[in-house]
């Protein structure tokens, strides 16, 4: 090897660990032998070497059959591709066949549907976006598709003609079929506009319902919302956490936890984020998390869960639940927004309509919302602490007949009914400087004004009767200096229950925890 005037010395290595082998010079007489075993041991790697596209097809006039007997070897970044990877066409989707006719294409999905004539099969594959037709006239492949179950994942690989009759405009035509999956027959039928079943059996069979568009769309939904609910505190400052979910205090000084054995010590899941995104408020004065909350409320109804998503928040400098109510109103119109942009097929297909702008919600006192109550149920208000289901109900319909909004804030909650660390309404003894966002007659959302000073917080654990050790760890952080703070958590699985307005808050629910699911 020359370089510039030198000739440097070939070098050959000795076989075994890398730190063992030893590098030496070799005279060019045996440059040659060298070179000549290297290529010999190349061509043995090469033959090793087997590649899915030469994996051999079974022909049948024209139509290719082929099964998912794939070679376990590695690929080998040293082997050319073969001219046949070129014919290979990319993989589009459902929603992308339009665009694609006359042109040879690549689908992949499951085998919604098969509709099976005497002359032909019309074979509908089902892919994260859609679904597509497929012609079958070739009678061993006809054959071949009624031995295989609905659901089980196929390739499909045929021309786009246009079909003005069919859903989308177009169809596959000459198809070449490969099974990626065959799938056992599904519970209930897929391809119905409805599951013909009940919510047990749905939520027994979650990882197949899940796989209906009805059930699809509600999650698509969710993940709308979460994204909205991001973006709209990204772009205001605030920093996302991620705060632990076993802590060794109760959140809320409640009984309805869950314990459990922390290597020999108790332990508890989280009620909620609360005390950290307070602490964190500390440090980045703005904070925000996504993240599931634990709650051991023997409720067996069609609105609570043992464990749910919640949004949260938490921001300083603030000087009432004023604004803290202005900054959710803002996140919610986000998250609508977001829902709107991103879902519309999904809203069409679940038949919804979008609610009211949150912005422009009313917002009551707590003693008027009981004035209310009152007088359209007759019922005394007297020593009425808390609304019920029954009150919130009666409030979301006077906000919707009074404003025209499907969202009510109601403020100032009996301090009996809130946590320890709530601030106390300025002027009015008893009452909090925290609200509950009604949405369609349903709490969602509990926010508020939170204690800032170390002496409020133990004056207010004695208020209580409870001992400040089991929050020790918590409070030491208010001896360091704390700004006024306050900050909300939104429900998630409950936001968008109401928004689709589905009967039970476990359709809206991915995998349910509740009294009685723990599987799947």
């Amino acid at each position: 090897m020359t370089v510039g005037a030198k000739t440097l010395p070939q070098l050959a290595w000795s076989s075994g660990p890398r730190e063992e082998r030893v590098y030496a010079p070799v005279e060019p007489a045996d440059w040659l032998t060298i070179r000549a075993t290297n290529e010999a041991r190349h061509r043995q790697c090469r033959a090793k070497v087997w590649w899915h596209r030469d994996i051999p097809i079974a022909h049948t006039s024209g139509v290719c059959i082929q099964t998912e007997e794939v070679s376990k070897h590695m690929f080998s970044s040293t082997v050319s591709p073969s001219p046949a990877a070129s014919d290979r066409p990319p993989r589009v989707l459902s929603e992308q066949l339009s665009g694609c006719v006359g042109e040879r294409v690549r689908i992949c999905g499951w085998l919604h549907r098969r509709r099976q004539l005497k002359s032909v099969t019309f074979a509908i594959v089902r892919d994260r976006r859609g679904l597509s037709q497929v012609v079958v006239t070739e009678p061993l492949l006809r054959e071949r598709l009624a031995a295989f179950s609905e659901e089980s994942v196929v390739e499909v690989t045929g021309r786009v003609v246009a079909a003005e009759a069919v859903p989308g405009g177009v169809e596959l035509t000459r198809p070449q079929l490969r099974v990626l999956s065959e799938a056992e027959s599904p519970p209930f039928d897929l391809y119905r506009p409805a599951l013909r079943a009940n919510l047990p059996t749905l939520l027994d069979h979650a990882p197949i319902s899940l796989r209906h568009r009805r059930r699809q769309a509600v999650f698509t939904v969710a993940a709308a919302a979460v994204s909205g609910f991001r973006a709209h505190l990204t772009g205001r400052d605030f920093v996302e956490v991620h705060t632990p979910k076993m802590v060794g205090s109760a959140t809320e000084s409640g009984a309805n936890v869950f314990a459990l054995d922390y290597f020999g010590e108790r332990a508890y899941l989280a009620q909620s984020p609360q005390f950290y995104k307070q602490t964190l408020v500390g440090v980045f004065e703005r904070v925000f998390e996504v993240g599931p909350v634990f709650r051991a409320e023997p409720h067996d109804t069609v609105r609570h869960l043992a464990q749910y998503t919640s949004l949260d928040v938490e921001f300083g400098f603030i000087t009432s639940h004023v604004e803290v109510a202005r900054l959710l109103c803002g996140v919610l119109t986000s998250m609508l927004e977001e829902v709107a942009d991103r879902c519309a097929g999904e809203l069409e297909h679940l038949g919804i309509s979008m609610p009211s702008d949150p912005i422009s919600t009313p917002h009551i006192h707590f003693t008027d919302a009981l004035d209310i109550v009152s007088r359209g149920t007759g019922e005394d208000p007297v020593g009425v602490i808390d609304l019920s289901p029954a009150h919130e109900r009666a409030l979301g319909r006077w906000a919707l007949e009074e404003y025209g909004s499907d969202f009510l804030i109601v403020s100032g909650y009996p301090m009996a009914k809130r946590p320890f660390y709530t601030a106390g309404e300025e002027g009015r003894p008893g009452y909090s400087d925290s609200f509950d966002l009604l949405f369609r007659g349903t709490e969602l959302v509990t926010g508020g004004r939170r204690l800032h000073r170390y002496d409020d917080y133990l004056a207010a654990l004695s208020a209580r009767g409870e001992s400040t050790e089991p929050y020790e760890s918590y409070l030491s952080v208010f001896r360091h200096g704390m700004p006024p703070h306050g900050g909300f958590a939104i429900g998630m699985e409950r936001f968008v229950a109401q928004l689709l307005g589905v009967a039970n808050i476990r359709e809206a629910t991915l995998f349910p925890r509740d009294l009685h699911r723990l599987t799947p």
